[in-house]
């Protein structure tokens, strides 16, 4: 794809989220039509078939024979939450995105602190130690880093901020890997989530909290 294409491809999911947005469409919700929406955005039809075929294959929308297309059920992900990570190209989106993740994680980890039960803290250990084995078998341990997270913000049992949490990290996998690829930082990230159980597990907030700011920190989100 020549970077006029990747233009004209980014720039009609960019407007079929306006769409979304005014149209106040929702899970299950009929999309306008191609014809109606290459009339919208002032694009050729292939264009926009190409584009609702990526969403389709993200398995986001789907199209039903006779009937048109639909947006899909996606577990507790939002089609506009997911299309933002089409977004976060620019430095500043991304650093943006960065300090309000350390901002929504940092206030989780303090409410964790004091709500954590014992499952949740053996979970913690187990996924340490599942992060070693994979480490030790040559694997980047990209999973059991982002679920060690995940279930640091689901011991503040406040769901909403676990779910502004989710649609700030769950697309950034990809540079969850990039930042584990780096030379020597598989096995320090696993140090400094063992501080962080450390400290948690002692409820021991300013120790935690100063071991998360840290992490992130050498994680370069």
């Amino acid at each position: 794809m020549s970077s006029q294409q990747e233009k004209i491809y980014i720039e009609i999911i960019r407007e079929l989220n306006h769409i979304i947005q005014e149209d106040e469409l929702k899970t299950g919700d009929k999309l306008p039509s191609e014809r109606e929406l290459s009339e919208r955005l002032n694009v050729g039809r292939s264009s926009v078939r190409e584009a609702l075929r990526s969403l389709e294959l993200l398995d986001l929308i789907e199209t039903r024979r006779g009937e048109g297309t639909f947006i899909k059920s996606i577990g507790g992900h939002r089609l506009v939450e997911v299309l933002a990570s089409f977004f976060l190209r620019e430095k500043k989106a991304r650093n943006d995105l960065a300090e309000t993740r350390k901002i929504v994680e940092i206030e989780g980890l303090r409410l964790a602190c004091e709500r954590i039960d014992e499952a949740q803290l053996q979970n913690l250990e187990k996924l340490i130690e599942q992060s070693k084995k994979s480490w030790d078998n040559g694997d980047f341990p990209v999973e059991e880093d982002y679920l060690f997270h995940k279930t640091i913000v689901e011991a503040c049992h406040n769901s909403l901020l676990l779910h502004i949490w989710i649609s700030l990290v769950e697309y950034s996998k990809v540079a969850l890997r990039e930042s584990l690829s780096r030379e020597g930082r598989p096995e320090q990230s696993i140090k400094e989530h063992i501080q962080i159980y450390t400290a948690l597990k002692s409820r021991n907030e300013e120790e935690a909290i100063k071991a998360l700011r840290n992490h992130l920190e050498n994680s370069r989100f």
